[in-house]
């Protein structure tokens, strides 16, 4: 997965829910929208996703004040059903997710390219959040 040179990021949570439940809300745009922020202060009202290889995907990410916002789009490059998923962002970076699940608890580990722009540590506390913010809703 990892390009040379590009610094890779990965986060990490163990789910307290079987496998088919947590690839249900991870996947369907119905449930993305309900946990797709890291903050309280942002949501995702809008969530598009063709589940495939060479499926695209989007989600609009936006401040709840609608000071700011802006699409998160990629194009699945893999999609082994309830183990793993990879995907080139539109600005060429590219990340992996895998699933895992042991007696009935699942472990995501999500990998990424980190972006010129933020320091590594605020991309990996925001994916942490994001990945949080969907423990807790999954757990709920």
């Amino acid at each position: 997965m990892p390009t040379p040179d590009k610094t890779v990021i990965t986060v990490k949570a163990i789910i307290n829910a079987p496998l088919e439940k947590v690839w249900k809300l991870w996947t369907d745009p119905t449930h993305i929208t309900k946990w797709n922020n890291a903050s309280d202060d942002w949501h995702t009202p809008k969530a598009e996703n063709d589940l495939r290889t060479g499926g695209k995907f989007l989600s609009r990410m936006e401040a709840k004040d609608g000071s700011m916002g802006f699409d998160f789009i990629g194009v699945y490059s893999l999609v082994d059903p309830l183990k793993r998923i990879s995907y080139t962002m539109e600005d060429g970076r590219k990340a992996d997710i895998t699933f895992l699940e042991n007696g009935g608890i699942t472990a995501i580990s999500e990998s990424f390219e980190a972006e010129d722009m933020n320091s590594i540590e605020l991309q990996e506390a925001g994916w942490q959040s994001i990945l949080n913010n969907f423990k807790k809703y999954a757990e709920g």
